[in-house]
């Protein structure tokens, strides 16, 4: 298991000065993921060229908000094969 931790807090004078003007209160968040958990987001992490693991994380909170507010809709995604063929994208079974 690797632990990750999200350092939201401030640390050092410049980040406390930056805090203090934008007055936004953050929760560190730690992480316990198996191996496989870490390679996949590493992977995230290059792929989308992340400045850090919890730009991903926050991302991917983002991008699982909307497909849940979409699907409460009522909306359905579609997928497209190579050849063409359009297919529903079943996201939550």
């Amino acid at each position: 298991m690797t632990t990750l931790t999200f350092a939201t807090g401030t640390h050092g004078a410049a980040n406390e000065r930056v805090e203090d003007k934008a007055k936004v209160h953050k929760n560190r968040v730690q992480f316990d993921l198996a191996p496989r958990s870490m390679e996949r987001l590493n992977a995230l992490k290059t792929k989308t060229e992340a400045a850090s693991y919890a730009e991903v994380v926050k991302n991917a909170f983002r991008l699982y908000e909307a497909l849940i507010e979409e699907t409460e809709s009522g909306k359905q995604f579609l997928v497209r094969d190579r050849d063409g063929t359009i297919s529903p994208y079943r996201l939550f079974l």
